[in-house]
């Protein structure tokens, strides 16, 4: 199944809108139209979809502050942080290990209890204290704000401060969308029938006054079909994920 660039996808819909054809975007006013149409139709498709494409590993950004030790920055264009390890080696062995998410209540009820082995941070927005430990190596985070990490504690000895080269998270991000001829859109290869579909039926709809049947037909139909057909590995059922 071949993929598309924004010109091929805009050329495809006006040629069923019986539209004049063009050699390039800026040609029509109305081929201008009917790509910002498919850039509309894109992220309404990735928005309400998890595509497999938009994820990846990455690590996290440290504050690199010793008065701020297990802070991390989220990185830009994320919709999801989907897991986060620690390396807890003593070496450099790599001994990657889950640090789970837990909700701001739960975190202040696990710190707020600790009389020992930590040290007193206040947090970016200056509103709280935390009793972040300094003894151990990170096991739970959370965040206040959806901007910035906290992790529990820290290994003292071995590091003043977590480093963003010990971290493993997985993101899911937001792909950016260009209005240029050549531009290919950030999705799998079968999800371009479905982009195709559903951006000729709005361009039919809004440009044309009305859809054709057919059209709504094969976009529902590629719809139940993306469904069914999201990863290109197969992958058994998962009962949970922790989430951002």
């Amino acid at each position: 199944m071949p993929t598309y660039t924004l010109l091929q996808i805009v050329q495809k819909i006006l040629n069923d809108m019986d539209a004049e054809e063009v050699n390039a975007i800026g040609d029509t006013s109305e081929s201008t139209q009917v790509a910002n149409i498919v850039e509309d139709t894109y992220y309404n498709m990735i928005s309400n979809r998890l595509i497999p494409e938009h994820k990846e590993l990455i690590q996290l950004t440290s504050l690199s502050s010793a008065s701020r030790p297990t802070h991390f920055q989220y990185p830009t264009n994320v919709t999801a942080i989907t897991g986060v390890w620690y390396d807890k080696s003593s070496d450099s062995s790599l001994e990657y290990k889950p640090v789970e998410w837990v909700e701001p209540e739960v975190f202040f009820r696990r710190t707020d209890g600790r009389s020992s082995d930590y040290t007193t941070v206040t947090d970016v927005n200056g509103a709280t204290s935390l009793r972040i430990g300094n003894a151990k190596h990170p096991d739970f985070y959370t965040s206040f704000d959806d901007e910035y990490i906290v992790m529990d504690s820290h290994l003292s000895s071995l590091d003043s401060i977590l480093l963003a080269s010990k971290t493993r998270a997985i993101r899911t991000k937001i792909p950016t969308f260009s209005i240029s001829d050549s531009f290919t859109p950030d999705i799998d290869e079968n999800y371009f029938p479905l982009l195709i579909s559903e951006s000729k039926s709005v361009a039919m709809s809004l440009l044309k006054g009305g859809t054709d049947p057919k059209i709504e037909q094969a976009a529902r139909r590629q719809r139940s079909r993306i469904q069914n057909d999201l990863y290109n590995t197969v992958k058994t059922k998962r009962l949970s994920i922790y989430g951002r």
